[in-house]
């Protein structure tokens, strides 16, 4: 058996571990030898005894022919701002540099009663608070394609480590696109589930021990196959026992046949433009969908741009401050009454929604689910099943950099996940898959938007758009 098996997409490898053409054990092994001979700085904690021994456990399980789970042998990794019990977990934080949680996270329960074997923690920013991954625990994450340019962030480990095929899946999280973006710059496959569907208890942020999570971060796969998604998918909304729920949820297919999928285009929009290539990679993915005789139709978008954006921002900003001390409070509630009412400068604005009152909270949350009922209604009422915007507007961004340059023009840092935060509030189903390649060969990927609930339909589609686009969709195989 060779590192051939790495390479493959995660539910290839599972399929071979069921026809025992290879053990856990083995298959674990042979990618702690692709992990200690990378140079991406992608998995930064190990515990290579407890895996073999996980690893271990499912052999005998198979070899017993018992009811095992649906991941049961697999490797995978974790993102570092998911707590695991017995294995550090830092959120890239150097205060946490020692921190060994005493029980999972809710999402990291649910794939080891599905028979996961954790081997491992990717890299994260600190405290998941950039969109470059790098800190000073462990130093930055390089991308596989070119160590010159970002992962991105926060999930910039795990897309790292998904498409260097040290791990063939591995568990993100999505709170601003920072599932997504990573996704997107690393040439991978990132979905950012409907949110609800998969707990985030026991994600970092919020500090270690706490229960309550913010009120828009996701858990997610990324992995380098849609099939592989949905396998992660499975696993990810199938309570552990620790939960103790009365409830299963059982999503449903695809909403028709995936020849018979009614797809918007959103490929452009003034608040937030991309670059050329990117805006070609939209009309080559359109004309693919239409060449099949699909439904296709270009939408100007179906809720504002720029108020979707306010409205992100400011209920981003106030559930960033659960854990601010009262200190600090104090320092921002005294900063943010000596801004001017007219100043409507980044800082400002960060200010004001840091030290929102309550009722002016409850007053956004509102704008936000009439914000959802817009949204329901272009999917219901005006039949489209999916929406394909770009992922953001350009390919991988040099490592480091503050600013992004589109087309010659800079724009702000933030721009880049200005179209992964369409959906961040208001808790849609969004699917990042590799489309095509740069000039420089870099990916550049489309985001696949659909209702609430219909992220099997998103799958369906992103396996039927990765067979139409052939090689331009595949992952590095180096």
């Amino acid at each position: 058996m060779t590192n051939d098996l790495t390479h493959q997409p995660a539910h290839f490898q599972f399929q071979a571990l069921e026809r025992r053409e290879i053990s856990s054990r083995e298959l674990l092994d042979l990618h702690l030898v692709q992990i200690d001979a990378s140079h991406v700085n992608a998995v930064v904690t190990r515990d290579d005894d407890a895996a073999r021994a996980a690893a271990h456990a499912a052999d005998e399980r198979r070899a017993r022919n018992e009811n095992r789970g649906i991941l049961d042998g697999l490797p995978l990794t974790i993102k570092d701002s998911f707590e695991t019990a017995g294995l550090r977990t830092t959120s890239g934080a150097e205060d946490l540099a020692d921190h060994v949680p005493a029980r999972d996270a809710d999402a990291v329960a649910r794939l080891r009663h599905q028979g996961a074997v954790i081997m491992g923690k990717t890299n994260t920013p600190a405290y998941c608070q950039d969109l470059h991954t790098d800190n000073n625990l462990f130093g930055p994450t390089l991308n596989p394609h070119d160590p010159k340019r970002t992962v991105g962030g926060s999930s910039g480990g795990p897309a790292a480590a998904v498409a260097a095929h040290l791990t063939p899946a591995d568990l993100g999280s999505d709170l601003a696109g920072s599932l997504r973006l990573p996704a997107h710059y690393c040439g991978v496959y990132g979905l950012r589930p409907t949110h609800g569907l998969v707990p985030a208890r026991g994600h970092i942020p919020r500090p270690p021990g706490w229960i309550t999570t913010s009120d828009m971060v996701t858990p997610g796969p990324l992995a380098r196959h849609p099939r592989d998604l949905r396998l992660l998918l499975d696993a990810l909304t199938t309570p552990s026992p620790a939960e103790n729920s009365p409830w299963l949820v059982k999503l449903p297919s695809a909403r028709r046949a995936v020849g018979q999928l009614r797809v918007a285009v959103w490929a452009e929009d003034v608040s937030c433009p991309v670059d050329r290539e990117t805006a070609d990679t939209l009309a080559a993915v359109e004309q693919a969908l239409a060449s099949e005789g699909m439904n296709v139709v270009r939408t100007a978008g179906p809720v504002g741009f720029a108020d979707s954006l306010r409205l992100f921002e400011q209920l981003l900003y106030s559930t960033a401050t659960a854990a601010t001390n009262d200190e600090a409070g104090a320092a921002e509630l005294a900063a943010a009454r000596d801004v001017h009412e007219d100043d409507a400068s980044p800082r400002a604005t960060f200010l004001r929604h840091r030290t929102q009152t309550h009722r002016a909270w409850l007053r956004a949350n509102e704008e936000r689910l009439r914000l959802r009922e817009t949204w329901h209604r272009f999917f219901a009422d005006a039949e489209h099943d999916v929406l394909i915007t770009p992922a953001a507007p350009t390919a991988a961004i040099p490592a480091g950099a503050r600013v992004l340059t589109v087309d010659g023009v800079e724009r702000g840092f933030f721009d880049q996940t200005g179209w992964a935060n369409l959906t961040s509030h208001v808790g849609l189903p969004s699917l990042v898959m590799p489309a095509a390649r740069n000039a420089d060969g870099l990916p550049i990927g489309v985001q696949l938007v659909g209702s609430a609930y219909s992220d099997r339909t998103l799958l369906a589609l992103a396996e039927h758009l990765a067979e139409l686009l052939g090689g331009t969709a595949a992952a590095i195989s180096r």
